[in-house]
């Protein structure tokens, strides 16, 4: 889009809200028509909040046809705004609702507060096109109180120093006992070749239990936080066989010194620091941290030399290729549209409509990289380079959590490491694994999960320090059963058989 089309969208809107005015309605065209303007609650990534009727409003409101208000709520206290704005029912017409375990937001999308949309979406093509696997986790109950936020399936794999299985002579890892020696290897035969003894193979930080090491038990069969057993049980990853395999097998790396062993207190800052300088080599994290890594150590040392093998298909003995979905099977939120706010199916189908919009490949641009040659210029070859990073934080980073889609395209960066997680990512989604949990309720899960998942946390950091068995571990499950566990269980369960019968 050129400064021309700006320009052209500075007049349209400028004439849409003298119209607007003129007719005394900001809520729909004037005559009882759709909609040509809504109040849009979304969340605020950054430290900057955009300029009201700056170039990247202008321009979405030339291409969507409507006049937006937008509400920016920082993500910092996203939750605080959001559940007084859901009790209070003072909501603007579209709502993004992005704490999706929040028991006052589910309570919300389950009342009747929000339209179900399930029906309209195949009018509009963009939005005919979402995955079923993002539909199926973004329902509740079988219904779709909003619009999926759509991101990659599964981005996570693991991450392992290229030069320094280089300078050991190993081969890129691609099962469990292929990690596991090289973890050994980059722990105990110096591969950054300084003659210390200062590397670790795994370098793992204090959520371990929740996203380190609980992507490492999926490729052992585990599933993400629950799954369904052979008898229609949907019960908590942490209770099951195979991902008491996993914990026995990373006990091992533990007792042999081949990941960093105070893990348990590791911030994440902390672990892509030590990560930065060295310390460790095998990461396990999403696709698209590799340059970040780079970026970190060379901004410390600009001649760090630091590369990176992308592995996405690691396997253990028979168990299938598979990946935990980190992202909700590809849904992170909901679009939600209030029945207060928006009254008709007319309004309805013109707020549906916006989302539709700015899912195009024209929208997607603006929200991602900004004005061709204001924010951004591509090369011959395609590559996108951000021309003003200032320009950019402040103009366009804002608007780029408020995607509807991350999947519109995927532009070529100057980056590899960056065009290669894409691509891994992409291939991922095949294999993904998804929280069968996600779209059913349980009133149990929702008032005591966080609490009994501290305790199985607790006790799964001390059996893989040493601190206690698996005895131990197992007993502690049995311990929570009777606190609500069993509750969980039997409440998932019926809700699943409900939604599956």
């Amino acid at each position: 889009m050129n400064k021309a089309r700006i320009g052209t969208a500075v007049a349209t809107a400028t004439a849409l809200a003298l119209t607007t005015a003129a007719c005394g309605s900001s809520a729909d065209g004037g005559d009882g028509g759709p909609k040509d303007s809504l109040t849009w609650m979304t969340m605020l990534h950054t430290p900057t909040t955009p300029e009201k009727g700056g170039v990247i409003e202008t321009a979405l409101e030339e291409h969507t046809g409507m006049d937006i208000e937008f509400q920016w709520v920082p993500d910092a206290s996203k939750e605080e705004k959001l559940n007084a704005a859901l009790a209070s029912g003072e909501l603007a017409d579209l709502v993004s609702l992005t704490v999706i375990d929040d028991t006052q937001v589910r309570s919300a999308l389950t009342s009747g507060m929000f339209w179900d949309v399930e029906d309209y979406l195949d009018e509009f093509p963009n939005l005919a096109r979402i995955p079923d696997a993002t539909l199926d986790a973004a329902r509740i109950d079988g219904e779709l109180y909003g619009v999926p936020y759509q991101k990659p399936a599964a981005r996570y794999g693991v991450v392992v120093r290229q030069d320094w299985l280089d300078n050991l002579g190993l081969e890129v890892p691609h099962t469990i006992d292929e990690l596991t020696e090289v973890a050994r290897a980059f722990t105990e035969d110096d591969p950054d070749g300084n003659g210390k003894d200062d590397t670790v193979g795994f370098y793992d930080r204090e959520e371990s239990f929740r996203v380190g090491f609980r992507s490492l038990a999926g490729y052992f069969g585990a599933g993400q936080q629950f799954e369904v057993t052979d008898d229609g049980q949907v019960v908590p990853a942490a209770t099951t066989d195979a991902f008491k395999e996993a914990m026995e097998w990373y006990r091992g790396v533990y007792a042999g010194g081949w990941v960093n062993q105070e893990f348990v207190t590791v911030q994440k800052q902390n672990q892509q620091d030590g990560i930065a300088q060295g310390k460790g080599g095998i990461v396990v994290t999403g696709l698209f941290e590799a340059k970040n890594y780079n970026a970190l150590a060379r901004s410390a040392d600009p001649d760090t030399p630091m590369e990176w093998a992308l592995v996405n298909d690691i396997t253990y003995d028979d168990v299938p290729r598979r990946i935990l979905s980190d992202t909700n099977g590809g849904m992170g939120g909901w679009l939600a549209i209030p029945t207060t706010e928006v009254e008709t199916e007319d309004d309805l189908r013109a707020v549906l409509g916006f989302i539709d919009k700015l899912m195009d490949p024209e929208a997607f641009e603006l929200m991602t990289n900004g004005i061709e040659g204001e924010h951004f210029e591509t090369d011959a070859d395609g590559v996108v380079t951000v021309i003003d990073q200032t320009a950019w934080e402040q103009e366009v980073q804002p608007f780029s959590s408020s995607r509807p889609s991350e999947l519109v395209t995927t532009y070529q960066s100057s980056d590899e490491y960056v065009n290669l997680g894409n691509e891994l990512m992409a291939q991922n989604a095949e294999y993904m694994v998804a929280n069968p949990a996600q779209s059913l309720t349980s009133e149990t899960f929702d008032r005591q999960w966080s609490t009994l998942e501290q305790q199985l946390n607790d006790a799964y950091n001390q059996y893989i320090t040493g601190q206690i068995e698996m005895a131990d571990y197992e007993a502690t499950i049995e311990s929570l059963r009777g606190q609500g566990l069993d509750a969980i269980v039997d409440e998932y369960s019926a809700s699943y058989a409900e939604a599956n019968g």
